[in-house]
């Protein structure tokens, strides 16, 4: 049987303006099972997972659970929780992390204040190794376990950064799906070694566009018009480039890309339909799967 991956790669679907979109990330350590929606299908408290959730909708904050690679044992008795929030606007981007005996904490978030960046001092800052977070929940997608355990054992065995598995990045057909923090950027379709090269750019703050889905900071015509801008101009820096206006509604759009040194670009988007259908994910009819498409680029 073949699987969603297989297919699209199969008909070369493009990775560009695909990433999930999020300006704040809340990562939550929950180990054992995890199920298809597990925020509130784990062994974290189902009523806790609900409300996080609901406090999280419209906020720009995204609450995925994470669990180290390797073999993830059925706990059910108390253990600690390390806990990440990262919020990743260019120049704005930070990570903050503590331990949690009880994630009941996470009930007083205001997350409100932390989708907009602001996060009142509230634990401590994280200064270790890039945040390499790979999707592997194969209750969510088969490919994210056949392709994802793979990836973030070899990552985690080579010392490559922090290696976390995670529960969902959207776009399971691009298996092995990867998040990197501070900055956002999400990847598809690598291999170790290429990841490596990834996790070594987040070290030098510079982006990896190989393979790259886009920046969760933005939505998906943001997405396309920052990678065409780094395209064109060859531009790596991760915090040079900020998506500062987008005009216009499906299926066209007007992205305005700003880099810090005063230059500007526009960016025309246009949604693709015309496209072959893909099933989007494992067990699911083809449909069209709209893509994004730069059709121009002019300086302002």
């Amino acid at each position: 049987m073949s699987t969603c991956s297989a297919a699209s790669q199969a008909l070369s679907e493009p990775l560009a303006a695909t990433a999930a979109t999020a300006r704040t990330w809340l990562l939550v350590e929950q180990p054992g099972p995890w199920g298809a929606k597990a925020v509130s299908h784990s062994h974290l408290d189902p009523d806790l997972g609900r409300a996080l959730e609901r406090a999280a909708k419209g906020t720009g904050v995204r609450i995925a659970l994470i669990r180290r690679p390797g073999r993830h044992p059925d706990r059910h008795g108390p253990s600690h929780h390390r806990v990440y929030l990262a919020h990743t606007l260019p120049g704005r981007s930070w990570v903050r992390t503590c331990v949690l005996p009880d994630p009941e904490a996470l009930r007083d978030l205001d997350m409100t204040a932390l989708g907009e960046g602001d996060h009142g001092g509230l634990w401590e800052p994280y200064a270790g190794d890039p945040l390499a977070l790979v999707c592997t929940n194969g209750r969510r997608d088969r490919c994210c376990a056949l392709l994802g355990r793979p990836l973030a054992a070899e990552l985690a065995a080579s010392d490559a950064g922090e290696v976390w598995e995670i529960t969902h990045l959207g776009g399971h057909r691009f298996a092995p799906t990867l998040l990197t923090l501070p900055h956002g950027y999400t990847y598809g379709r690598l291999g170790g070694h290429a990841v490596k090269d990834v996790l070594d750019g987040v070290r030098r703050g510079r982006v990896v566009t190989t393979g790259c889905r886009g920046r969760s900071a933005w939505e998906r015509p943001g997405q396309a018009a920052d990678l065409a801008v780094r395209g064109l101009t060859g531009e790596a820096g991760a915090d040079a480039l900020t998506v500062s206006r987008t005009e216009g509604t499906a299926p066209e759009w007007t992205v305005t890309v700003d880099h810090l040194d005063g230059r500007s670009w526009r960016v025309t988007v246009a949604e693709d339909t015309a496209v072959p259908p893909l099933p989007a994910s494992c067990g699911t009819s083809p449909a069209p799967q709209p893509r994004m498409t730069v059709t121009s680029i002019a300086p302002r």
